[in-house]
């Protein structure tokens, strides 16, 4: 059994940036990852991180406006306010602990425009910002003295009486399953993406922190709210950063036109993502597609664009879809992206479980609500990662550890125990896996019906039936990924059980979330978050007021 003052579920932004935080606070702080820390997936944001400097004219007030009138007005706009607010000073932080962000023909930060914006506030480094700021967390991490728990999968919370004192983690080197101790515990896991398929997200993004939280007690919000970003790789899923259309790459349809011009003609391709995630599904339903998809036209950038800011782009192009973006646009289409939803936080990521917190993609705050606007995501690690890290380890200077022995892992071992040992038919992770991916994509993704929803359901449950009686080939102890993955399918499941209940609950088209059916946003109603939390014998809904400071809702245009 080990013991630290607060430990840091998650290696990416988000939990980097917490541990990082209450580490300086003078606290003991642990670090548990299921992989090395730079293989996170925060390291393939590509984009940006959104910030209003003064010195640039432009102010923190519009920046909340333009990420609320994304949000389709869901967000909570307090939580806003925070974000918005502390944006510059974090972005500055970070560029004093080492990141090289591009720079303007002044020498100043510079900046390029992002969808939804009214004004270029996202600060990028090339289209690496992700990596770029993720390495630079590390390298402070190491320097601080932080442990990490490298290639360690997190089981379950450790919950007595409503509090949060722990986690039971499994060794992947060894099989070795242990009880670790703690005063507060930060969930920063990232997403769900590939609860999806295909989606942008790595073969990591699979909703861990939600589904363990979920488990524990905690509840889940907003998480209907799946976004899917405009420019995904047409056939692969891999991501073609907003920062393409930022510099100025258009959208084009099988006829060759700037199909944008409909839908948003004050903002054509740098539209909120959901509108034109909705507009380019709209070209391909009605016929004006290319082969499924539509074109991302880089051509008239011009070379010294393209290598300095957009060089991983004309790598990805070519190595996976054999496509020269000087010369040919690039095929693509709407792909699951990012997850609005997850473990229901206050602004210093507290959960309702006392003790337990979550921060970055995991979590909901809600600063996203219907619809996240691009270069915020790598923000919202940053801001509420340190706001987490700070409000955990301040708990910690005055907190006792619970009375845990190692017996809390017990149910643990008997999971793995049993899993290991079935070898009577079944199927294995894979097929389940890929499976639930489809149906997800298939009835839960731009467009959405009830009547799609509820099959996406009764799918689930067949899944769900598969999934008791799953084999587990390898019956080794040493690296069983094919161990870890049939327990991230457990994971997996959990979340989208949540993500179809809430969509059903959602009646009215807001955000990410369209229903063919109900096409009409509708505030009187549903201006409301949908909680879910884990019931004995079905999950529970509930709803939570959004909380409006100076911005009403309004008709959404671009």
């Amino acid at each position: 059994m080990y013991d630290h003052d607060v430990l840091v579920i998650g290696a990416g932004l988000a939990g980097m940036r917490a541990a990082l935080t209450a580490r300086e606070n003078g606290v003991d702080v642990a670090v548990v990852t299921k992989v090395h820390p730079v293989r996170s997936h925060s390291n393939a944001a590509q984009g940006g991180i959104n910030a209003a400097l003064t010195d640039r004219g432009d102010a923190w007030e519009d920046h909340a406006f333009d990420t609320i009138k994304g949000s389709d007005y869901l967000a909570d706009q307090d939580a806003v306010e925070v974000m918005c607010r502390e944006a510059g000073n974090e972005v500055i932080a970070m560029e004093h602990m080492g990141v090289i962000f591009n720079r303007d023909e002044d020498g100043r930060l510079g900046t390029r425009a992002f969808g939804g914006q009214r004004q270029a506030r996202t600060f990028f480094v090339a289209d690496f910002t992700g990596q770029a700021l993720l390495h630079v967390l590390y390298e402070q991490v190491m320097k601080a003295g932080v442990r990490v728990y490298e290639e360690w999968f997190v089981l379950s919370l450790i919950v007595r009486d409503g509090e949060c004192g722990g986690a039971v983690l499994m060794d992947i080197r060894t099989g070795g399953i242990h009880v670790v101790r703690a005063k507060a515990v930060i969930v920063a896991t990232g997403g769900l993406g590939r609860v999806f398929e295909p989606s942008t997200n790595a073969l990591i993004c699979t909703g861990d922190g939600m589904a363990l939280t979920y488990r524990a007690g905690a509840p889940l919000m907003d998480m209907e709210m799946v976004q899917y970003h405009p420019t995904t790789l047409a056939g692969s899923g891999v991501l073609i950063t907003e920062g393409a259309r930022g510099e100025g790459a258009h959208l084009l349809n099988a006829e060759g036109e700037r199909f944008m011009e409909r839908y948003a003609p004050n903002m054509m391709e740098l539209a909120s993502r959901d509108v034109v995630s909705r507009s380019e599904q709209t070209e391909i339903d009605e016929g004006r597609g290319v082969n499924g998809g539509v074109l991302l036209d880089c051509r008239h950038l011009g070379e010294k664009t393209i290598r300095e800011r957009l060089s991983q782009i004309l790598e990805i192009a070519r190595d996976f879809a054999g496509v020269d973006i000087f010369t040919q646009p690039i095929p693509i289409r709407p792909g699951m992206h990012y997850q609005m939803g997850g473990v229901k936080t206050d602004v210093d990521g507290l959960t309702p479980l006392a003790g337990l917190y979550a921060a970055g993609e995991a979590a909901c705050v809600s600063v996203h609500g219907g619809n996240r606007l691009g270069a915020n995501s790598l923000l919202d690690t940053l801001v509420f990662g340190r706001r987490s890290g700070q409000h955990a380890s301040d708990r910690a200077k005055s907190t006792a550890y619970l009375d845990v022995d190692d017996s809390a892992a017990g149910s643990d071992r008997q999971q793995v125990r049993d899993m290991l040992e079935h070898d009577d038919g079944g199927d294995t992770f894979a097929s389940i896996r890929r499976d639930l991916g489809e149906a997800m994509n298939r009835h839960l993704a731009v467009f959405r019906s009830q009547a799609g929803m509820e099959e996406a359901l009764a799918i689930l449950g067949e899944l769900k039936e598969r999934y008791s009686r799953v084999r587990v080939a390898d019956k080794g102890k040493t690296f069983n990924t094919n161990l870890i993955f049939t327990l991230e399918l457990g994971f997996m499941l959990d979340c989208a059980e949540t993500i179809i209940m809430g969509a059903l609950e959602r009646r009215e088209s807001r955000g990410a979330h369209t229903r063919t059916d109900m096409p009409e946003r509708d505030d009187e109603t549903w201006l409301k978050h949908i909680v879910i939390a884990k019931g004995p014998e079905a999950p529970s809904v509930e709803y939570q007021p959004i909380t409006i400071t100076q911005w009403e809702p309004q008709a959404r245009s671009y």
